[in-house]
């Protein structure tokens, strides 16, 4: 089972680390294409403070949004907002989500998050905590896939690697940074391949982030992944 007390003091690191990091922009800089496309960095802000709600709610039981609809909405609303605002945004909000974890609760619960997709209540802190660690890094102001955390890197590729296993789409896959390995896709598209490379490479291939030109391809071309 996840240790959801360790993971919400990283959440809780994470979570300064990109508020101090931040606090060095300015209402301009806010205003600036965030590295997600269509997004500025007030949209990254502002989505990161929405998701701590969300997340609220998930543990109280409640919807994590009322629609996709209503959550974009939210963010499109709250992104132009002044860099002031935000990052009080996003620290109060990581307070209260942090606040709705501290109630005494079932940790082996069944939770319901975004288009149905369940989990047990353990396992949100470390989702939140990738919700703060990537989306620092699509900010775009010094903080690369190579700063984040070691614990963080190998967990997120694991989390990666389980959600496309079995994945018709997906090659078969197995990952290594040449200590460590996993395996992803569906066995059923026939022979795989071996992808190697530094851990945060991997990492930004899996979510996105990088296009795998520093990874090594063993037995056919790089795997097309769908997006997250």
């Amino acid at each position: 089972m996840a240790d959801h007390e360790r993971d919400l003091a990283s959440v809780r690191e994470a979570t300064e680390r990109l508020l101090t990091a931040a606090a060095k922009l300015n209402n301009d800089s806010v205003a600036e294409p965030s590295r997600l496309p269509g997004w500025t960095r007030g949209h990254v802000l502002a989505h990161l403070a929405r998701n701590a709600d969300a997340l609220v709610n998930v543990f109280e039981g409640r919807p994590m949004y009322a629609s996709g609809e209503a959550r974009d909405a939210d963010i499109d609303r709250d992104a132009p907002r002044p860099l002031d605002v935000q990052l009080a945004d996003v620290r109060e909000s990581a307070a209260r989500l942090q606040d709705a974890a501290a109630v005494p609760a079932d940790w082996s619960r069944t939770v319901e998050l975004r288009n149905g997709v369940t989990d047990t209540a353990s396992r949100v802190p470390f989702r939140r905590w990738i919700e703060v660690e990537l989306h620092h890094v699509d900010l775009g102001i010094g903080y690369e896939l190579e700063d984040l955390p070691a614990e963080f890197i190998e967990r997120e590729i694991a989390f990666l690697a389980d959600r496309f296993t079995g994945h018709p789409e997906v090659l078969h896959t197995v990952v290594t940074d040449g200590t460590r390995a996993w395996s992803t896709g569906s066995e059923s598209n026939g022979p795989g391949v071996t992808v190697t490379g530094p851990a945060p490479e991997l990492l930004g291939w899996l979510c996105g982030r990088r296009d795998g030109a520093g990874l090594d391809v063993q037995g056919g071309t790089l795997p097309a992944l769908p997006p997250l």
